[in-house]
Order: C-alpha cells, then structure tokens, then sequence
C-alpha cells in the first residue's frame, strides 16, 4: 500500500509538471516572442550626422523623412553584412557599446534602433580604420542621437553587442502608393513583429491576390494597373507572421497618398 506521503510526493510532482506545460503552452499562443530575442553578438558602431539627402530620401529603405515615417531620430545605415540587400530594412535591434572604458557610457546602457539605411562599404580604406562597413564586417553607422545612448559621440569607432529585438510601434502598418499605369508600387513603414518583410500581396476588386517583389528598400511593386479599385495587402514578416489589411485604400486613392492598415500584435 502506498504511504499518505509517498501520494502526497506524487501528486506534488503531477502538479509542477502540470504547471511547466501550462506556461509553456501560454507562450507559444502568445505568439512566441521569445524567438524575436535573439543572443548577443559581436559589431562595431560609429555615428554619423543626417543630412539633407537622408532626410528627404530616407536612405537605401526609401522611408523618406524619418520623423513622418514614424521612426524619429534612432535609426542606423547597416553594412552589407547585415542590411541583406533591403531585406533588413525596418528591423529593430538593440545595441549596447561594450569594452571601452573610454568611449563606453558607465552601466553599458543599451538603445533599440530602427534599420532606415546602408552603410556602404569603402575598399579603399582598412576594415579597422574607415572600411567599417566591409563585408563581412557587421557594423551599425548611427545618428546622433542614437548613438549618444550608449557612447560619447566624440569616439570614433566603439565595439557593441547587438541583437534583433520586437518593434514597438504606434498605429497601423503604413501604406503610400505610387506607380503608374504600367505597374503598382506601395512603401510599407510603421511596421511591428520583428518589422523584416518578406513577402507583400495585393489585391483591388477586379484581381485576386498579386504577388509584390521588392524592388529596392521597403518598396514592392507589381505589374498591374490598380487605379479605380479599392486596395488590400497582405504583409509577412520574418518571424512567418502575417496580417491582411483588407480595403485599405479606397477605389478613389491617388499617388504619393498614405493609408493605414492593421498592425501586428
């Protein structure tokens, strides 16, 4: 016969196990954002002013005035390493400058950034004295004002850990249309999850879903002439998530106008 407390044991041990699953499972419904944290690793960063042309263009992304597209002022251009040829853009990491007791801010504190442009390489100089962006070095060139969060903006170059973090985002997704008769293009900013899109559909009354390709930054573009039709997308990221806004501009939409979508949560 099994002892009260040899059942008391048991039972003890039932409900622990019990409880693990229960979290567990709690987490993988909640989405899984434990997968958009990524380990530490290893970079280097400098800091650059922004200038007239970044701030009308947006940079390699195309985002256009930083502040307008929701990103502010905490932003970063990314080497080649890091940038994968526009896929990269709108990703948020967080950096913290490590190792330099001179450059460093005390306490090591860290910033999460926004991925707005390229850092392009220089082959004329050094990896380690102005070729910082050379593949495959993985390096951050900040503004200012982000990078005054973790170091002195008198340093030249500092090392840094980095990791890809979630975005935290105000609003729905952003959809500006441009394009002409001849083919469809839209820029997609304000976006949240791990911010990296990898596909785009879109579909106006009279199509089904199109496929989108990247044609360079955060612009996607297709063959098609929507003008007159009422506009849904359907926007994946990274992590494999994915959210359709449908109707998002109405069949009376214009070029160059702004509409927002849902957001992912």
């Amino acid at each position: 016969m099994i002892s009260l407390q040899t059942k008391i044991s048991l039972f003890s041990f039932l409900l622990f196990n019990l409880l693990i699953f229960s979290l567990a499972t709690q987490k993988i419904e909640e989405g899984g954002d434990e997968n958009l944290l990524e380990e530490w690793r290893l970079a280097s960063a400098t800091c650059v002013k922004e200038n007239l042309l970044s701030s009308i263009t947006g940079g390699a992304c195309g985002y256009g005035d930083l502040d307008e597209a929701g990103y502010g002022r905490d932003t970063a251009g990314l080497s080649s390493a890091l940038f994968g040829r526009g896929s990269s853009c709108g990703a948020c990491f967080e950096i913290r400058c490590v190792d330099h007791i001179h450059w460093c801010l005390q306490g090591s504190p860290s910033i999460i950034v926004t991925a707005t442009d390229f850092c392009a390489p220089n082959w004329g100089l050094p990896d380690e004295d102005g070729g910082w962006c050379n593949f495959p070095r993985e390096h951050f060139e900040m503004s200012v004002a982000a990078f005054a969060g973790i170091a002195k903006t008198i340093a030249n170059v500092v090392p840094v850990q980095y990791r890809r973090v979630k975005c935290q985002r105000k609003g729905g997704m952003r959809f500006t249309v441009t394009g002409s008769s001849y083919f469809h293009q839209v820029l997609i900013t304000n976006v949240g999850s791990d911010g990296e899109i990898t596909a785009v559909k879109v579909k106006g009354l009279r199509t089904g879903w199109l496929s989108m390709g990247r044609n360079w930054g955060q612009i996607w573009q297709c063959d098609a002439d929507l003008r007159g039709q009422p506009l849904s997308f359907e926007v994946t990221v990274r992590g494999g998530g994915t959210v359709t806004s449908y109707g998002v501009a109405p069949s009376s939409w214009q070029f160059r106008q702004t509409f927002e979508g849902k957001q992912f949560v």
